[in-house]
């Protein structure tokens, strides 16, 4: 499994609208602060809002933070929102795309490991990484 730039970018940028809580930042001033590119930025901004992970307001005293509490936004859920289920291989996310899915048998061993790094990524919170 790779974790794209604009999943590292979400990341980043989610923790420092947490660590920067009860205040709402712009895009200028986030895209400043992490070093990503604005225009990149403001896409991943996008979908974060309409997956509900931020909130965003529009005008002079607007900008960005989070929906949710830093302890109830996960990796797994940022992941998610940015380059879909969590997986190494696709038969192991949808094992309908796989016509050998039920006679291959190196299947459930790809199951078993998305399953683990969805845990793994679920474990771990945005607050924990704070």
């Amino acid at each position: 499994m790779l974790v794209t730039r604009e999943t590292d970018y979400a990341v980043r940028t989610v923790l420092f609208l947490a660590r920067n809580s009860g205040r709402k930042i712009s895009v200028t001033e986030i895209s400043r602060e992490m070093q990503i590119p604005k225009t990149f930025l403001a896409k991943l901004l996008q979908r974060l809002v309409k997956h509900h992970v931020l909130i965003s307001s529009r005008g002079v005293s607007g900008g960005f933070q989070l929906a949710k509490k830093p302890s109830e936004i996960t990796l797994l859920d940022v992941m998610e929102v940015m380059q879909g289920p969590a997986g190494i291989n696709v038969c192991a996310i949808d094992s309908g795309r796989c016509s050998l899915s039920s006679t291959c048998t190196v299947h459930p061993v790809w199951v078993d490991i998305r399953k683990e790094v969805e845990k793994r990524l679920q474990k771990v919170t945005i607050a924990k990484l704070m």
